[in-house]
């Protein structure tokens, strides 16, 4: 029997089975052209979906190895110099591959290509290239390689990079998927960078205004630890320093510390022009520092070789700049972007305002108080101890015309205590009307107050003398010490219910006694303390005598003022 053939009028004559397998041919491209459209449909749907920035960087990736079957993919946000990159979304590498390679490109070779000319780069073998420039230790092998950029309202954000497709070469029909992915990827990134910002501002404003409520309610002495623990809560910090400059402005202090190294950060003494504050310092105006080489500074964090961003934000009022805070994160981290930079300048701000309120309302308590002490003082001076004073001379008179015996003993008594209470008295005055804390007798009266807290009959001290004129610097801190130890020994170990101190300047000498009626002190007692005290008056060319008894002990120590 003969072939069937079939014809078409004015056309070529056709086998059966060619034409049969054109038309399956043909409908297999279709099917294929079909597939791949809906799978271009549904990539694009799962980008814009989401609305988070990081999780649309992640999904657009995950929908171009997918779409083109790569085996692995990134995409590079440019930085915002344009000259690298900023940050590296990569599919199909583990966290422990990732780790071996180490620091995540930045942009160089075939990478960096892209980034100086916007416009797609198919390769059938990247090493051929002459633009690649290899790859570092225990890097996965690859071949094919389609780069394609992203565009957001026409500028390049970033860049897409697939290497490796399982089947075959990438063609042009990957190239053109990947282009349309890419032109939608452009309208949901600016979509999630608008509501980033958004949200950004509307996290570090709440941070802001919680925060400057805080600072206000809150003694200023850890308003500055305050600021620093507030900041370094937000989202992706890694650490907060708040530096202080001096009056020179060559140093700076780390007053707050937050993060790795904050217990070795705190209250240390910086050059301003090493850190990254210095610049913000100067002239007063906020920064964001990419990553980049080890500088050895300290306010940043290294690792692996490489330097984190960091934002630096000066705190300052119309008055003047007196610090900055300096928020870092690990070199693996993004930079810093310009809606942070400006949230955290404002943040700042805030702080600074209300820092300096809380400032000037605890002035304004201090003055108050002030005020009050000295009423309290003048009151003191001009109606009780002048009350005292005449009942000891009426306790006197009347104890004057009394026969001796035990009345008149009684009396000689009160008329005792009522001195040493006109003595406490004056003491106490002195505390109040006198603002300079540093003073020896200031001290000497914080000190008598810590220690004896726990007696029912608080101790009698005296000064004697110009002490505080006479007594300052290295031998201040030596009298303190001298009082301390004898008033704890007597305090710990005596049993005494009368104990007195008299701190004084005599005949040229600094002299500390502390006199207490109480057990003694036992010949096999553990004297290193009193050794301590005797060694400091030696060590001045002075004196410390101990005369001890089962009815009492008196202590006295003395060392020459010539060496002031």
């Amino acid at each position: 029997m003969e072939e069937q053939q079939l014809s078409f009028p004015d056309g070529p004559r056709l086998d059966l089975d060619e034409a049969i397998a054109s038309l399956l041919a043909h409908a297999e491209r279709v099917r294929t052209t079909q597939e791949r459209l809906r799978a271009l449909l549904s990539a694009t749907q799962a980008v814009v979906e989401e609305s988070e920035l990081s999780v649309v960087l992640r999904r657009i990736v995950d929908a171009a190895v997918a779409l083109v079957d790569a085996e692995y993919g990134a995409l590079g946000v440019i930085s915002p110099e344009g000259d690298s990159l900023d940050e590296f979304i990569y599919v199909g590498l583990d966290e422990s591959a990732a780790a071996a390679i180490g620091n995540l490109p930045t942009g160089h070779g075939l990478l960096g290509a892209l980034i100086v000319e916007p416009h797609p780069i198919r390769l059938s073998h990247m090493r051929s290239d002459r633009r690649a420039s290899g790859f570092p230790a225990h890097h996965p092998p690859m071949d094919s390689f389609l780069g394609v950029p992203v565009r957001v309202r026409g500028e390049v954000f970033g860049n897409l990079y697939l290497t490796n497709r399982r089947e075959g070469q990438f063609t042009s029909e990957d190239e053109q998927l990947i282009e349309a992915l890419a032109t939608t990827a452009g309208f949901a990134i600016e979509n999630a960078r608008l509501l980033d910002q958004a949200r950004t501002r509307e996290r570090w404003m709440k941070t802001a205004a919680e925060l400057s409520s805080s600072v206000l309610s809150s003694p200023t002495e850890t308003s500055l630890d305050l600021i620093s623990g507030r900041i370094f809560d937000l989202p992706d910090i890694d650490q907060v320093t708040i530096v202080l400059t001096d009056d020179e402005g060559k140093n700076v202090r780390v007053a707050a510390a937050r993060g790795p190294g904050e217990a070795t950060l705190r209250g240390s003494v910086l050059e301003t022009d090493a850190v990254c504050a210095g610049s913000v310092l100067s002239d007063g105006k906020p920064r964001s520092l990419p990553r980049g080489e080890p500088t050895d500074d300290p306010l940043r964090l290294t690792r692996d070789g490489a330097e984190g961003p960091v934002l630096v934000a000066p705190l300052r009022t119309r008055a003047r700049l007196w610090g900055a805070v300096c928020i870092a994160r690990s070199p693996s981290g993004r930079r810093f972007t310009a809606t942070e930079t400006e949230s955290a300048a404002d943040l700042a701000s805030r702080a600074s305002i209300a820092l300096e309120l809380a400032h000037a309302r605890e002035e304004g308590q201090r003055s108050m108080l002030a005020d009050d002490r000295r009423r309290i003082a003048r009151d003191l001076h001009d109606h009780v101890i002048q009350q005292l004073f005449g009942t000891g001379l009426t306790l006197q008179a009347v104890a004057s015309g009394l026969p001796s015996g035990p009345a008149t003993e009684r009396l000689n008594e009160s008329v005792a205590q009522l001195d040493d209470a006109i003595t406490q008295i004056r003491n106490v005055i002195f505390a109040l009307s006198h603002s300079d804390s540093s003073s020896i007798r200031h001290h000497i009266i914080d000190a008598v107050a810590e220690l004896t807290g726990s007696l029912t009959r608080p101790p009698v001290f005296r000064f004697i003398g110009p002490v505080d004129h006479a007594i300052t610097g290295p031998l201040a801190a030596d009298v303190l010490g001298a009082a301390r130890e004898l008033l704890s020994n007597a305090v710990r170990h005596s049993q005494a219910d009368r104990i007195s101190v008299e701190v004084g300047v005599v005949d040229g000498l600094a002299v500390v006694s502390v006199e207490d009626n109480g057990v003694g002190i036992p010949a096999t007692g553990r004297r290193s303390g009193l050794d301590n005290v005797a060694h400091r008056a030696n060590a001045r060319g002075g004196e410390f005598s101990l005369d001890t008894s089962e009815t009492g002990t008196v202590a006295k120590w003395s060392v020459p003022l010539a060496d002031e």
